[in-house]
């Protein structure tokens, strides 16, 4: 689960993003901004409560192995935050060091948005690991207070709401940043109960989320799409809002339901190798993706000589041509993935996983 949300984001980001160039740099849209139904897709396909979630279920399972190996929660902390920090501030600084080096040295205005740009998915990654630096609070809420935090977490996401939208304070929808995910990643500490529970339990969740989300959405005081659209008054997702605790939801109930299915297809071994690979390589992939993004849409600059600047609507021969930006990005992207672990591919994909 953890895996298909990062990979449904890079492909997302891969077919879908609109590229409109201004003298300050790329301004993204998607096909959302254009054809009005397509939101509904997104209730699907915004898939960040869900890896959040994921991530409190996968951080209470590692954190009880670790204990019973003898390791400190402090440790356990320390080393999880240093994986995905390491990576990600290294391509970070790479980034921002190109930026500002190409812009001093061409005086190019649209650099600095050309590299926010592509370093900008990296956002969840921050909050990851203020989540893990609070691990130790929040396993200590669970333990405590058990399924009660989760109605705090989500009372305070919709006082937050309350006073932005009703009383005009901003700043306070920023405390969903926290508010939003820490819920869905607590949420993740019950993932195995929910499993051993009755079948009827996901249906009530995924009703209940789908009630939520239609009520909190046709009322019109939310816009319907979880992802952010170019002209709407608000989004949903920066910084989140209550919406995103009935899309939690929805999306839990879902993956309940529809679990049984994918584990029948999983007993089998090359769905299970499959799987091992791409849970291997989903982070990576996902760090360099926009990377690979950015050199394809060079390539076609430099050997077809178009503009950067996607400026006609999406028609017919747009949505065709989606698979061959898929296939540019992903052919950008797998030096990277083949620099940090060729032999691993290799291993994986022959089934012998010996190779360190």
């Amino acid at each position: 689960m953890r895996s298909v949300s990062l990979i449904v984001v890079v492909l997302w980001h891969w077919a879908f993003t609109i590229l409109r160039w201004s003298p300050d740099g790329p301004m993204p849209t998607s096909p959302l901004g254009f054809f009005s139904g397509l939101w509904i897709f997104t209730w699907l396909l915004q898939v960040m409560p869900m890896f959040f979630y994921v991530g409190g279920y996968v951080h209470l399972v590692s954190w009880r192995r670790a204990r019973a190996r003898g390791e400190s929660l402090s440790r356990y902390v320390r080393h999880r935050i240093r994986r995905l920090v390491v990576p990600a501030g290294a391509l970070v600084l790479i980034w921002t060091a190109f930026g500002v080096t190409a812009a001093s040295l061409s005086n190019l205005r649209w650099i600095r948005g050309a590299v926010l740009l592509i370093i900008s998915p990296l956002w969840f990654l921050a909050v990851y690991v203020v989540l893990l630096a609070v691990l130790p609070v929040s396993l200590w809420l669970h333990r405590k207070f058990d399924v009660v935090v989760l109605v705090w977490l989500g009372g305070a996401a919709l006082g937050a709401d309350v006073v932005r939208f009703r009383y005009g304070v901003d700043e306070a929808g920023w405390v969903n940043m926290i508010a939003v995910w820490g819920l869905a990643h607590q949420a993740g500490f019950f993932h195995r109960r929910l499993v051993d529970a009755p079948r009827r339990w996901g249906h009530a969740l995924l009703w209940t989320g789908l009630f939520g989300l239609a009520g909190l959405v046709f009322s019109g005081l939310y816009p319907g799409s979880m992802v952010g659209v170019p002209g709407d008054r608000l989004s949903n997702m920066g910084p989140p809002t209550f919406v995103i605790v009935a899309l939690l939801t929805f999306q839990i109930g879902f993956a309940e339901v529809t679990r049984p299915f994918f584990e029948r297809r999983l007993t089998r071994r090359r769905w299970r190798r499959f799987i091992g690979l791409l849970d291997h390589y989903a982070l990576p992939l996902f760090l360099f993706h926009t990377t690979g993004m950015a050199l394809a849409k060079a390539c076609v600059y430099f050997v077809f000589g178009n503009g950067l600047s996607d400026d006609r609507l999406p028609d017919l021969i747009w949505w065709l041509q989606r698979p061959i930006a898929v296939l540019g990005s992903l052919l950008c992207t797998l030096p990277f993935l083949v620099l940090f672990g060729g032999r691993r591919i290799v291993a994986r994909l022959t089934g012998k996983s010996n190779v360190a």
